[in-house]
């Protein structure tokens, strides 16, 4: 069954779901422009949905993708009107598979802001599911990830969290759907740009470096956090 929108015409009510902090606070960033037509209302890190949402927007950065147990859940939770898949791959198996999973969209992160808020807005009003088109258009990386700031590419920083989390090089090709070959290229290419000569050193380097998954929610991002992790009002984020 299709759930109207539970926020109006006039705006989405969004939950943004990664295991990153970073991550889901980049493409809160991205879509600050849209305030009058996004409301941003819960960033979920390893936690549940719990407030009603029209979209829950699944950022697949070192997750899993649209066709696992988790997606499936976040698809059953009533809170979420419909499950949002953001992800750089856009195999038709991937996306034919996280549809029948329950998936009620699946977005390509080549997309800019706007056209991804267009798509959201499409998806809702029960029009197109699957936003892939980048229309010849150079490949736009959005948002934020662990690492940037230290010249990780979006791809390369995802692989080093997997590894930081301690996953090996064929359990990483099978999340990301990548071939083990692009795997193996992708852990070079990190390696080369953090100085790292091993897989010890380069999860030691991860650890210090922020690529472990965070655990938190944060309802109403607008509401300053303090280093406890209590929101200003003193409830728990």
């Amino acid at each position: 069954m299709v759930r109207p929108p539970v926020g109006g015409a006039e705006s989405l009510r969004i939950a943004l779901v990664n295991d990153y902090e970073v991550v889901v606070r980049g493409l809160a960033a991205m879509l600050h422009a849209y305030q009058d037509v996004i409301q941003i209302v819960e960033l979920d890190l390893n936690k549940p949905v719990v407030e009603a949402v029209d979209v829950a927007l699944y950022d697949t950065f070192a997750s899993t993708q649209g066709d696992r147990a988790d997606v499936h859940d976040l698809a059953a939770n009533p809170q979420v009107g419909r499950v949002v898949v953001y992800s750089w791959n856009l195999d038709d198996g991937l996306i034919d598979a996280a549809i029948t999973n329950g998936v009620g969209g699946y977005v390509s992160k080549g997309m800019p802001a706007s056209q991804l808020v267009t798509a959201l807005q499409q998806i809702c009003a029960g029009g197109p599911q699957v936003w892939t088109d980048a229309q010849g258009r150079a490949a736009i990386t959005a948002g934020d990830w662990p690492g940037r700031e230290e010249g990780l590419t979006a791809r390369e920083s995802e692989v080093l969290a997997l590894i930081t989390q301690g996953l090996s090089n064929a359990k990483i090709a099978d999340r990301t759907h990548l071939s083990i070959n692009s795997v193996k290229t992708y852990i070079r290419s990190a390696y080369r740009r953090i100085g790292a000569t091993s897989r010890t050193e380069a999860v030691l380097w991860g650890v210090e470096h922020g690529f472990r998954p965070d655990r938190m929610r944060v309802r109403d991002p607008e509401i300053p956090s303090t280093a406890d992790g209590t929101e200003a009002d003193g409830s728990v984020a």
